[in-house]
């Protein structure tokens, strides 16, 4: 198979991003939250965990801890008896409450809207951080979770799972203006159609545009 150019795959992409907000025209962020520290602490409590689970966690948890300033009056174990079911409990409340002690005497209870400095908070790597960056701040970033490695790898844009380099690789063909959507499109095509390990390639609308489709032409 001869290897695409940087300026093809430029120009598949485009057409996958067009076509997957026509499929999923309300996509965004399904993890409930009013403050950029509430959309930081679900982010962590949804590893491992779907996010279903954590906005029910997170319905009680905000109502009664909303801001870092009630966190840091808590204890980890504390924390950890609330998230208990979103599990990872124990490293999660430790993280939890590190980080909200650091953004409460340091950062004035604010959450700074640098990637480095939020890669610095206990529990919080790329992923979190660009969740964060791109849902609260509007500032271009690109989020790499299961569904974007998996899908990424389908459709032969990279052929990695390592969650940094999927990151830089997809930064180069996707526009800026759609890396913070990009997640939340395969996120919802890989809940709906392209299903791990039962992909309806039938019915998906990249079909002609996929390496991998196992649809019949």
């Amino acid at each position: 198979m001869r290897k695409e150019t940087l300026k093809n795959r430029k120009i598949r992409v485009a057409e996958i991003v067009s076509r997957l907000k026509l499929e999923y025209p309300n996509s965004k962020c399904s993890l409930n939250y009013k403050t950029p520290f509430q959309l930081l602490v679900a982010t962590i409590l949804s590893a491992q965990c779907t996010d279903e689970r954590v906005n029910k966690v997170t319905s009680v948890l905000f109502s009664k801890y909303p801001d870092p300033k009630s966190f840091s009056k808590l204890s980890a174990k504390q924390i950890g008896k609330l998230i208990y079911s979103t599990g990872f409990y124990n490293n999660k409340a430790k993280n939890i409450k590190s980080m909200s002690d650091i953004v409460d005497n340091k950062y004035k209870g604010q959450i700074p809207n640098d990637i480095n400095l939020l890669v610095s908070f206990p529990g919080v790597g790329r992923k979190t951080a660009n969740v964060v960056l791109g849902n609260v701040f509007d500032i271009p970033a690109l989020v790499v979770d299961t569904h974007v490695t998996r899908i990424t790898n389908l459709l032969k844009f990279v052929n990695t799972k390592n969650a940094v380099t999927i990151e830089k690789i997809m930064c180069k063909i996707v526009e800026p203006k759609d890396w913070s959507i990009f997640a939340h499109l395969l996120i919802d095509h890989g809940r709906k159609t392209c299903v791990a390990n039962k992909p309806k390639c039938l019915d998906c609308t990249l079909n002609n545009l996929c390496p991998s489709t196992l649809a019949d032409f």
